[in-house]
């Protein structure tokens, strides 16, 4: 009989298919609800209204015209201040909407449309939302416009989230030591979201686990548990930088722990760890054997005589 010939069940995905589906999962449910705020403005206003009053107090009782002008001078500040902080964190719901109504290509294209016409282009928080939106397609695009922004010309905590999203974006390219140079400048305490430092660690964890300094990203990871469920959309990076983590370690259980948490999530994630360059061969190799036995990797064509 002629030789018959068993197909692969199964294509392999390119690292961007890979890609992708590691963002999908990390885009929040669509019945989520909103993020909260970066800070509360309630426990602000309670706490600037509080000084205020006592600088009036005290401007009060000296009766004097220089302790009632340093009161107007301080009142004036914080109400400056207030009323910047108030269209800021309005802008940001604003953006936050804009971009939860993106989940399609068509809602990219007017997030994007939306973002070009009703905000600067030189505006920090519009140029960190177009990267996202861009992310999805095109990973150096994004890469391209978050450059754009001068790191020494905006706030050290907003200087520090396109730190951590090029430094991503870089990892995400297999670009290790670009992400290692932007993750050593990461300022974990500047941010005072646990959210937002969670994601940090998790940035700078991968990098620095890529990069030689296996000890050191674990001590960070460690720090947040990606199964908290305040993390649910970081859950799958979270995991895949304790397993560059473990492997860095050559702590074969750990590296086994991730992967079976990655698999659980979705079995062809294995993939970003099978063949891509500057892989680490032990996770390479635990990838792959987990893969196989799950049956998430191609098959090789296997020859069969009849």
């Amino acid at each position: 009989m002629p030789e018959s010939t068993l197909p692969s069940k199964k294509k392999k995905k390119s690292p961007a298919v890979l890609q992708k589906e590691l963002r999908d999962l990390s885009k929040p449910a669509a019945d989520a609800p909103p993020a909260r705020p970066l800070v509360d403005l309630k426990k602000i206003g309670l706490r600037v209204g509080l000084v205020v009053a006592v600088v009036w107090v005290v401007a009060i009782i000296v009766r004097h015209w220089i302790g009632y002008a340093v009161a107007g001078v301080v009142t004036a500040l914080i109400a400056g201040v207030g009323v910047w902080l108030l269209r800021y964190m309005r802008k940001s719901e604003a953006l936050g909407a804009l971009l939860r109504g993106a989940e399609t290509e068509d809602g990219r294209k007017a997030a994007l449309e939306k973002l070009a016409t009703g905000f600067n282009k030189k505006d920090s928080q519009a140029v960190l939302a177009k990267a996202q939106l861009e992310m999805q397609e095109d990973p150096r695009t994004a890469l391209t416009t978050l450059e754009t922004v001068k790191l020494d010309k905006v706030l050290g905590p907003v200087a520090d989230q396109f730190r951590a999203m090029r430094a991503m974006i870089h990892l995400t390219l297999g670009e290790t030591v670009q992400a290692r140079a932007l993750a050593d400048e990461l300022d974990l305490g500047k941010q005072q979201e646990h959210k937002t430092r969670a994601t940090f660690a998790t940035v700078a964890g991968e990098a620095w686990a890529r990069t030689g300094q296996a000890k050191r990203a674990i001590e960070t990871l460690e720090l947040f548990n990606p199964e908290d469920p305040a993390f649910a959309e970081m859950r799958a990076q979270m995991w895949r930088a304790r397993a560059f983590a473990y492997a860095g370690a050559s702590d074969m259980k750990g590296v086994a722990r991730a992967l079976k948490k990655l698999a659980e999530m979705n079995p062809t994630l294995l993939g970003m760890f099978i063949g891509p360059k500057k892989i680490h061969p032990l996770l390479e190799r635990e990838a792959r054997q987990l893969s196989m036995r799950l049956g998430a990797a191609p098959r090789k064509m296997v020859r069969q005589k009849l």
